[in-house]
């Protein structure tokens, strides 16, 4: 396996959930609530699973190992979108978790900005998807060697491996008293 099936097994996952919170999302637009444990659940996913563990492997391990290398100005372009387009999701989840706060403090507009946040979630992802899995990945992978995909891969291995111990780790040194 090449380095890009794991992230695009990955998309499979992300995909599913975006067909539930695309469910949910009129759900909640035709009922005019929102339980914000779904909303919890839907942050800590894309926090967790899309952003930390998906992006981060693309930024932490691909897109560094491709700075390295001389890409070509239109895979250069592409390289730089995908980053910006992770910084710019994780500024609308941002928004839902802010939404999701203003809904259960009583504030109105609330459950029209989780809506909203949400709807551009279920937009956004399937395109930026597509963009990797069919133009960028394919495309990038020829500046590697069968070596560094090889070692790629394994590090993929590796970060997976640490995720778990880093987000519980990171859950609770942000509840244990200050020392």
């Amino acid at each position: 396996m090449k380095p890009r099936g794991p992230l695009m097994i990955e998309h499979r996952l992300i995909e599913r959930m975006l067909d539930i919170v695309a469910a949910r999302t009129v759900e909640i637009g035709k009922t005019g609530t929102v339980d914000p444990v779904f909303i919890d659940t839907t942050v800590d996913f894309i926090k967790t699973y899309a952003d930390r563990t998906h992006h981060g492997k693309e930024e932490d391990i691909l897109f560094m190992e491709l700075e390295k290398k001389d890409l070509s100005p239109r895979d250069k372009r592409g390289l730089d979108e995908l980053v910006d387009e992770h910084v710019r999701a994780r500024a609308h989840v941002k928004e839902l978790i802010e939404a999701k706060e203003r809904f259960v403090a009583g504030e109105n507009g609330a459950l029209d900005r989780i809506v909203a946040a949400l709807s551009w979630l279920v937009g956004f992802y399937p395109k930026h998807i597509e963009k990797e899995d069919k133009v960028f990945f394919p495309d990038t992978e020829r500046y590697f060697d069968d070596g560094e995909l090889d070692a790629m891969l394994a590090d993929f291995h590796e970060f997976d491996r640490k995720m778990i111990h880093e987000k519980y780790r990171a859950l609770v040194d942000s509840l244990a008293p200050a020392r």
